[in-house]
């Protein structure tokens, strides 16, 4: 059965849902009660993984339609949020009142290169993959949450939820168009919630701790990055996707409505010092 919240059924939109933190959310919103709308993009050699995620969440009972598309481009989104309006109003003819109650905003598609370099054939970062990175990781939360909206898929008490990381305030090499993105995701989750609080809807910015995902792995030195979180974390390991969705599940509430406009650290205390300074304590 779908979860509802004052007699209306609530459905969740995962953009990157096949992977990392898209996925595990997806899954933990599913158990919740959560009907479940996925958007990635998924080409022959890990199409597989993204539809055992589908499976799985339909296995858990609730209703679950997954969009292999490219969330950043304008016409795909256009796309899918006629296909959510007229699923929606199948619903209403159903007798359900259906409605977004819950957004994640994941998507980790960038280019990882040296703003400048002297080192001879390293390339540097062009305006094209800098707009790029910017488009998929920031603007497009904005697209997204506007055309929604517009669409009345979005009404009062619903959660919009942003993954931002450590980059958005640190310095690491080769992340620079990233960091800048990451930078603008939380300005843009800031003007959307001071923008959409009259009409009752939250925008948050989730700020994980450095994670083993398929885009971490993507980041040349990961390891080293790895490492020196797990030297950082009070907890002497990594942030798991599935730390990430727990935290999710309990915001994706209708008592979380006074919080808004924030950046909320998922990190197991990894940003605030390290794993030595908590043992002395």
């Amino acid at each position: 059965m779908t979860l509802k919240w004052d007699g209306r059924e609530c459905w969740a939109l995962v953009l990157g849902a096949s992977s990392g933190f898209g996925a595990a959310t997806a899954e933990a919103w599913a158990r919740a009660g959560f009907g479940i709308i996925g958007v990635h993009l998924d080409l022959r050699g890990t199409v597989a993984a993204a539809d055992a995620v589908r499976d799985r969440i339909a296995g858990l009972g609730v209703p679950v339609a997954f969009h292999n598309v490219n969330a950043a481009d304008d016409e795909r989104r256009a796309g899918v949020i006629s296909a959510i309006s007229a699923l929606f109003d199948e619903r209403r003819a159903a007798g359900e009142q259906p409605i977004i109650g819950a957004m994640l905003h994941s998507l980790a598609f960038g280019t990882i290169l040296h703003f400048v370099t002297d080192e001879p054939g390293r390339k540097e970062l062009s305006r094209k993959q800098v707009e790029m990175t910017m488009d998929v990781m920031a603007h497009s939360l904005l697209y997204w949450t506007r055309d929604l909206y517009h669409a009345g898929l979005l009404g009062h008490g619903s959660r919009i939820f942003a993954m931002s990381s450590e980059g958005a305030i640190l310095a690491v090499p080769t992340y620079g168009a990233v960091s800048a993105a990451k930078g603008a995701l939380e300005a843009h989750v800031r003007q959307l919630a001071l923008e959409l609080a009259p009409a009752g809807i939250t925008v948050n910015t989730i700020r994980a701790g450095v994670t083993d995902t398929p885009a971490l792995r993507r980041i040349p030195g990961w390891q080293q990055l790895v490492d020196a979180a797990v030297a950082r974390n009070p907890h002497g390991r990594l942030t798991r996707p599935e730390d990430v969705a727990d935290a999710l599940v309990v915001l994706a509430t209708p008592q979380t409505r006074w919080i808004t406009g924030s950046v909320i650290a998922v990190d197991g205390g990894e940003v605030m010092g390290s794993r030595e300074t908590a043992e002395i304590a």
